[in-house]
Order: structure tokens, then C-alpha cells, then sequence
């Protein structure tokens, strides 16, 4: 189960992409209706086997209707990877609005932990699973000009450590990334590639690794990890 599957070029879609290389079959979900059809669509047509479930992952009754679907078509869920999320917006304390706070919690927190609460309930009942989520290393340093989006994020991270010692006894992990930044599609457009060279990109590539140990057995002794890929980015 990969959230945040929308777009070609981001990171939900490479996460994906690199299960579905791997032979895992998928449940995809976003808020984008059509993107995720159309996801699920270039999946099926290389044969994997792909449920689209599109919705509005804030919501709760959304998010169990979305693992419902995974449990109803495959019988289990084995890794939720938990990428949907974003940034709203760049600039100070003193000039950003608080809603900006409230719209980050929202998209990056609150999706988590809805996603997160919903896919434990079935996991602890497997007594087997891995989740996988997104922080930022803006969670783990102090960034200029982007506070809400770092409290969001480390967030994220809190969530990360408190679920894993909750399902610990259940034989589920829980862990996160912590990305530095990527070179997406969005942020070569919005960034130029001057200021992403000096802010030492991360490949879309090497996000997906990380993911994909954190969900393997590789990793069996792993939990309560916040890892960041960040190219030594601080």
C-alpha cells in the first residue's frame, strides 16, 4: 500500500514503481482521482497487479475504506508506505499565516497518523507488518523560513517512534525517512537545478532503496528509526 501515488516524476510513484519491480502487488491512493486511474492503469499494462483507491487520506473513514481495499483484494497488508504529504509554503514565523501550520499538519501529519491507525489495526491482527513513512531531515534541524512544514514533519517522526513501541509486541515496525532534497520533477521546476546542486540533491533512486530496506526483512531488527537520506544535508 503506497499513498501519495499521483504523478509521474514524484516520489509516491517511484516508491511504487520499485515494489512493483520487485513483484508486490499494489493498493495506490491519492487525492488525485484521475492520476491514480491512470497509475493504476500503467501498472496493470506491465503486469502487475494494481488496486487504484483514490480519497482524501485526512479523512479516517476514508483511510479505512483504502486498507479495506487492500485486505479485501489481496487478504493482508504486508507494507504501508505513507508518502502523501507536502509543502505548503516558504517564509517566516512572522509573515507566514497560521493556517499554514494548520494546512501542513493536515497533508503531512495528520494523513500519516490516519493512514498509519487504520493499517496497524490490521497488522497487529496479521502479527506481521512494516510501515514506512516520510519526516524530512527539516524535522531533525532547524530550517529558515519553513517552521510549520518542519513541525509537521517532525511530527511525523514522534508518531514514528510512539506506533513502533505500541505494535512492537505485535511483530509490526514501524519506521520513516528523512529526505533531504529530492530531485523531483516539482522541485527542479521550483528550485532550478543552481540551488538544488548547491543544496546536494538526493535521487529519487536512492529514496526508494531506503524505503524498500525499511520494509524488508533485511531490516528485521529495525524499528522506531527515523533514517535520513539526505546526501549530507543538515
Amino acid at each position: 500500500m503506497v499513498t501519495g501515488v499521483g504523478r509521474v516524476g514524484q516520489i509516491g510513484y517511484a516508491v511504487a514503481d520499485g515494489f512493483a519491480r520487485a513483484g508486490a502487488r499494489l493498493v495506490i491512493s491519492d487525492v488525485n482521482a484521475v492520476g491514480v486511474a491512470t497509475r493504476a492503469k500503467e501498472f496493470a499494462a506491465r503486469g502487475t497487479e494494481v488496486k487504484p483507491a483514490a480519497g482524501d487520506l485526512t479523512q479516517p473513514d476514508v483511510a479505512k475504506w483504502v486498507i479495506e481495499q487492500a485486505t479485501q483484494t489481496y487478504g493482508r497488508v504486508d507494507v504501508l508506505v505513507n508518502v502523501a504529504g507536502g509543502l505548503v509554503g516558504i517564509a517566516p514565523v512572522t509573515e507566514a499565516a497560521p493556517d499554514v501550520l494548520d494546512k501542513e499538519i493536515l497533508i503531512n501529519t495528520r494523513t500519516m497518523y490516519v493512514v498509519s491507525r487504520a493499517a496497524a489495526d490490521v497488522m497487529a491482527a496479521q502479527k506481521r507488518g512494516a510501515i514506512v513513512s516520510f519526516a524530512s531531515v527539516a524535522a531533525l534541524n532547524a530550517k529558515p523560513a519553513m517552521a510549520a512544514y518542519s513541525a509537521a514533519k517532525a511530527g511525523v517522526a514522534a508518531i514514528t517512534r510512539a506506533l513502533a513501541l505500541e505494535l512492537r509486541d505485535f511483530g509490526v515496525r514501524v519506521n520513516a525517512v528523512a529526505p533531504g532534497t529530492v530531485r523531483t520533477a516539482d522541485n527542479r521546476s521550483s528550485m532550478g537545478d543552481t540551488a538544488g546542486a548547491a543544496a546536494h540533491w538526493v535521487e529519487i533512486g536512492d529514496i526508494v532503496n531506503a524505503v524498500m530496506f525499511l520494509a524488508s526483512d533485511a531490516a528485521a531488527g529495525i524499528t522506531g528509526h527515523v533514517l535520513p537520506v539526505s546526501r549530507g544535508e543538515l
